[in-house]
């Protein structure tokens, strides 16, 4: 059976922004915009042209570089809204408006004080609009997580009916489990009429931990969209990893999906995205945290060392990661302190480590660490005690 594409969306120019102290100028958005293109981002979604003058000049600069990839503005269901966003997407040559409105009873009642037929009334209208606009338009359906299915499904219908040719399912608050998530994405599969019409997006938060999980079971029910961000950037918590996801789907085979990501390019990426918006990669996230090829348990140390397989599901060169390594704390074996004596050049055979691993452990008592300088002075001490 042939393998499906999956689109990836990277929302890290606007969702990601909206991170405290993440704001970018026009020149650095430039800059993470040609790396998404370069990453093989299927579609960049640049920002949200009506909430500031600098959010406009920004999607109209990406957008006259962009050569590749869709370059997708952000607007509410108001006719002001998709029209700035479509003069700002004038000179990009895939051109994608990205408009929607609340699903939820929560957010028709509280945030709109309406009702769900003039939720529908609203969302086809803003669907034609933006479609008379640009060919390709999306529709998101905020706060789809806690939306009533059936209702949910008459608003895909309706907005696919309009002209969206994505409908983005968002699961806003993070408030789903990945099986309910799975489910009301199979539900639309299997409810709306004219689903064959559009593409299905995942959209999900992570404010219980479970944006990648719910994102993969969205696609194992029928989506073929994922929208995500770099480091799981995002409001709040934040959104869908896209390098958790991208490896996911490459990693296990037996879902039968691909992506055009160049995975080698991952690790950059991640650090360009943290060096630019001035925001630490935790040092044990998924992927591209520094201690994601990092071995400081003995027993894991004497595993890899034997053979890297035994706790590695993939290689640091393929996310473009620096090579793998051996963390010597008080945790460590023998194993790895004969490997990294042998890295700094130094030739010791089973009796000398045997030593050696007892003033070790003496050293690694005392710090969180045990450095390259003090294995050499450790390694010069024994020597000359030797002589």
């Amino acid at each position: 059976m042939a393998e499906k594409k999956i689109d990836i969306f990277d929302t890290t120019l606007r969702d990601g922004e909206q991170v405290p102290g993440c704001k970018l100028n026009t020149e650095e958005k430039i800059e993470v915009a040609l790396a998404l293109e370069e990453l093989g981002v299927d579609i960049i979604e640049a920002g949200f042209p009506i909430s500031s003058p600098g959010d406009f000049a920004s999607v109209e600069a990406i957008s006259k570089v962009i050569k590749n990839a869709t370059v997708c503005g952000l607007t509410r269901s108001v006719q002001k809204d998709i029209e700035v966003a479509a003069e700002a997407l004038k000179h990009a040559v895939r051109p994608r408006i990205h408009t929607g409105i609340g699903s939820s009873d929560i957010h028709i009642k509280h945030k709109f004080n309406t009702t769900r037929e003039a939720i529908l009334e609203r969302a086809a209208k803003a669907t034609k609009l933006a479609r008379n606009l640009v060919s390709d338009v999306e529709f998101f359906c905020e706060d789809a997580g806690r939306a009533d299915n059936a209702f949910l499904a008459r608003l895909v219908e309706t907005v696919i009916a309009a002209g969206a040719t994505v409908v983005n399912i968002p699961d806003t608050t993070g408030y789903c489990l990945p099986h309910q998530y799975g489910e009301k994405i199979a539900y639309l599969v299997n409810n709306v009429s004219n689903i064959d019409k559009a593409i299905i997006s995942c959209h999900c938060h992570n404010d219980l931990g479970l944006a990648t999980a719910n994102s993969i079971a969205g696609i194992m029910n029928g989506a073929r969209q994922i929208e995500c961000t770099i480091n799981g950037l995002g409001e709040r918590a934040g959104n869908t990893s896209l390098e958790e996801v991208v490896m996911i789907i490459k990693k296990h085979h037996a879902l039968g999906f691909y992506t055009n990501i160049n995975t080698t390019q991952l690790n950059p990426l991640s650090r360009l995205v943290s060096d630019t918006m001035r925001m630490p990669v935790q040092p044990n996230k998924a992927i591209v945290g520094s201690n994601a090829f990092a071995h400081s348990s003995g027993i894991h140390q004497d595993g890899f060392l034997k053979e890297a397989t035994t706790y590695e599901i993939m290689t640091p060169e393929e996310v473009g990661a620096e090579t793998s390594k051996i963390v010597l704390t008080a945790r460590s074996g023998r194993s790895a302190l004969a490997y990294r004596f042998q890295k700094l050049g130094h030739q010791f055979n089973r009796n000398d480590i045997d030593t050696l691993y007892q003033q070790f452990l003496a050293v690694a008592d005392t710090k969180k660490e045990v450095e390259d300088a003090d294995l050499n002075i450790l390694a010069q001490n024994y020597l000359h005690v030797a002589v």
